[in-house]
């Protein structure tokens, strides 16, 4: 049986460029704004008194746009009609400079246009009152769509992922979307697709990660998904279905789930208040897309993704969010969460040192377990915080603990050491990890310095992270060695004072 493209190990620059390919149903949106004030006089309707008229990139040319956004180039590969709504499409995202050599005209075939008209009354937000489409779901002709394979593997050659974006219009037949599938697989190349609202997700097997929303994974899982835990048991499904590598379901006001190799996570979203949903699922695929080709792991990527999707949704129709406006989100949310200020997911700890990279600050990584906080600690933890402006302390867990010092560690549980070290005023925030080292946490975070105990002078080497710090133009920093005090010690001097 064929496995699931599993995503591969990238460490990108922290602004190294990243290019996207995304490949789907590209579509017109376009916008009549106006006044309601009347009911027609020749009908039971309203009249729309017209003030302004825009047109936007929709579908996967959304994701595109948005994808522009975020700061990736991209290489879009579609079809249009031969028609003028074609270069209207096209002189938008070419005004964005996205690569659209790959987009097909073809005669049979209209450009997909969606008209939206917006009434104003009573002076508040402005409401759709209808919708008009002009499109064609035929499926594409096989001459059209050896075209576009040819032209998506070219593309691949130059990108580090390949969105799929399926509004169900006919460009994403089976067949090609197998066949673009298998062409990233042999380029290594991650492919996360957003589906359309079909039963039959065969066509998309073997892709690393689908974003159905609530209603498609119901639909296409045979589940009913009234919570995370059940999405999650339907992302599951999936997975086992299709050879999907992970699946993320998105579900508005509850945030979104991942499954990933069988192993389910919720991540609740932030409230925002709702002013329009449209391109909220494009915004979802574009910021993952976007984590992935940064080299991110998924369980980083979803809340990016998740704060991405909250902007997207205060703003009228599709609109950019920059990826500094995602982040400074991320931050803001990751400084103010209550009741554990201090304390921080590992995906929280990497949103919040980039945002304070962004704004020049020198980020200071430590770690240990800190059973019985003592002289020696307070001293080792006054210098890392010395070495730079915030301070993150890795934490280990008791089962890391029990793993590397024995059964009868930690002496102090970790509700008790994380509340005494979270109470220094030189710690900043703290997060703990359950693995033996804390490489993970290293390369969420991307510290400027990494500060290890002066007792490791001379063996470098021994240090974890130390390696990782040359991708990113990180130092080095060896505390002070405290000699006469250790946890040890201490737990030996009150066993002898027992007896």
């Amino acid at each position: 049986m064929t496995r699931p493209l599993v995503l591969p190990v990238a460490h990108p620059a922290e602004n190294a460029p990243v290019r996207v390919c995304v490949l789907g149903d590209l579509i017109l949106d376009h916008y009549v704004s106006g006044t309601t004030r009347r009911i027609s006089q020749e009908a039971p309707v309203l009249v729309l008194e017209q003030e302004e008229e825009e047109y936007r990139p929709g579908g996967a040319a959304s994701v595109a746009y948005l994808l522009r956004g975020l700061g990736a180039e991209v290489e879009l590969v579609g079809v249009t009609g031969e028609d003028a709504h074609r270069d209207v499409l096209l002189g938008l995202l070419r005004r964005d400079r996205i690569n659209c050599t790959a987009v097909v005209a073809d005669p049979d075939r209209p450009t997909t246009i969606k008209h939206r008209f917006l009434g104003l009354a009573a002076g508040r937000h402005r409401q759709q009152i209808l919708r008009v489409d002009r499109e064609s779901t035929q499926s594409i002709s096989a001459q059209v769509q050896e075209h576009l394979a040819a032209l998506l593997e070219s593309a691949l050659e130059r990108c580090q992922v390949l969105l799929i974006s399926d509004y169900a219009k006919g460009v994403c037949t089976p067949g090609l979307l197998q066949h673009a599938v298998q062409a990233a697989r042999r380029r290594g190349v991650p492919v996360v697709v957003d589906p359309a609202r079909v039963k039959d997700y065969r066509p998309y097997a073997g892709a690393t990660l689908i974003t159905p929303n609530r209603t498609e994974a119901g639909m296409a899982s045979g589940q009913r998904i009234d919570s995370p835990q059940r999405a999650i048991t339907a992302a599951r499904v999936l997975c086992s279905q299709h050879r999907f590598h992970a699946v993320l379901v998105t579900l508005d006001a509850q945030g979104m789930v991942l499954v990933e190799q069988g192993q389910g996570k919720h991540f609740p979203t932030q409230a925002r208040e709702v002013y329009d949903v449209t391109g909220a699922g494009d915004m979802v695929l574009a910021a993952v897309g976007v984590c992935l080709a940064r080299g991110m792991t998924l369980p980083q990527a979803v809340p990016v993704a998740n704060a991405a999707a909250g902007l997207e949704v205060q703003h009228l129709g599709v609109a950019q969010v920059t990826w500094d406006e995602v982040q400074r989100a991320l931050g803001a949310a990751a400084a103010a969460a209550p009741p554990q200020r201090k304390h921080l997911s590992l995906e929280q700890a990497a949103a919040l040192a980039a945002e304070l990279r962004g704004q020049g600050k020198q980020v200071v990584f430590t770690n240990g377990c800190f059973d019985l906080l003592h002289a020696g600690h307070v001293t080792y933890l006054a210098e890392a915080k010395a070495q730079g402006d915030v301070l993150f302390v890795g934490l280990n867990s008791d089962e890391s603990i029990r793993a590397l010092k024995g059964p009868t560690r930690p002496v102090q549980k970790l509700p008790s050491r994380l509340a005494v070290l979270s109470a220094l005023e030189m710690v900043d925030y703290v997060v703990v990890f359950g693995e033996l080292t804390p490489v993970k946490l290293i390369e969420a975070i991307r510290p400027h310095v990494l500060v290890k105990g002066g007792d490791y002078r001379g063996r470098e080497e021994e240090i974890t992270g130390r390696e990782l710090l040359a991708r990113w133009g990180g130092r080095l920093h060896l505390a002070t060695f405290v000699p006469g005090v250790s946890t040890t010690k201490i737990t030996e001097t009150i066993r002898d004072v027992a007896a």
